[in-house]
């Protein structure tokens, strides 16, 4: 039953997706900016884990984080595997707050070829979406970077994606596929229209009830992917900021019609550990509050 009304919250609902997935690579940099100097938890990797779940569990629980105005959440396989509140952390974000869990997949980057960066092998990748159905999650997303507009490349990054896709909707899950444009490419027009073109021939070659959702760097021009937005394939297409301001990112997602955003760094923005509470939640409502309008267009 929950699946069937998430999947038409996420179709239909104004609103946008919160990522709150930085993984074992990026949860230092998040830390920082967060307040929290790299001494509080030199290399000890579970105590990282533990005080970046601290954070997510502040931004989870406060009374502006709420199913509104946030269509999803997008967890990293950690959180997923904890609590918030004395509740698994899918099922709260669900029965507390009407949000739709998310979970991220990969497992890294393998290194630069081709002009992309293709992900790494996921050697347990059923395992790991068995456990993610039996705790609620609704979808899945899997990152991988495209530089520069080679051909060949974003044609193995789009392959690489909709393979994997398939193994995660026949798991009984919806899949993000994001395949990242750098957003510091001097030919990331060029790269755009590549990437559009492909991933449109591999929707189309897409079965019956099989629905991906996409996640893609904001482009420069306006509704530029308006055919992946309308396509019967498609249930939803995301924005990344990729590093922009929030400021900027929301200038250029307004832009956008039909698209809504999945921010990560410019969702946090300007959030540290040493604000009060009262301040914390008016800062995360002020940024919840810019983002949802974007995203309304």
């Amino acid at each position: 039953m929950s699946f069937q009304q998430q999947f038409e919250k996420v179709r239909t609902k104004d609103g946008f997706l919160a990522a709150l997935d930085q993984s074992g690579g990026s949860t230092p940099k998040a830390l920082k900016l967060y307040g929290i100097d790299k001494k509080e938890y030199e290399e000890d990797e579970k105590a990282m884990f533990d005080i970046i779940h601290q954070m997510r569990a502040r931004i989870m629980t406060s009374p502006v984080f709420d199913g509104d105005r946030i269509l999803g959440s997008i967890l990293f396989e950690d959180t997923m595997d904890r609590q918030v509140n004395g509740v698994p952390t899918a099922q709260y974000l669900w029965e507390s707050k009407r949000i739709v869990p998310f979970l991220k997949v990969d497992k890294g980057l393998e290194h630069e070829r081709l002009g992309v960066q293709l992900m790494k092998p996921i050697p347990q990748l059923d395992d790991l979406l068995k456990r993610a159905k039996e705790a609620g999650v609704f979808g899945t997303k899997m990152r991988s970077v495209i530089y520069h507009a080679n051909p060949a490349g974003i044609a193995d990054i789009v392959e690489q994606q909709f393979r994997l896709g398939k193994r995660i909707i026949a798991a009984g899950l919806v899949p993000i596929l994001e395949p990242e444009v750098d957003i510091k490419a001097t030919d990331k027009a060029m790269i755009e229209n590549l990437l559009k073109k492909s991933i449109l021939e591999h929707m189309y070659q897409l079965g019956q009830g099989e629905v991906i959702m996409l996640k893609l760097t904001l482009p420069e021009i306006p509704d530029f992917y308006k055919e992946l937005i309308a396509h019967p394939k498609c249930l939803r297409v995301v924005a990344l900021s990729g590093g922009y301001t929030r400021q900027h990112a929301n200038e250029l997602l307004a832009k956008q019609h039909g698209m809504v955003a999945s921010f990560s760094r410019a969702l946090t923005e300007g959030l540290t550990h040493q604000l009060s509470d009262e301040d914390f939640n008016n800062m995360l409502d002020e940024s919840i509050g810019s983002i949802f309008e974007a995203s309304k267009t």
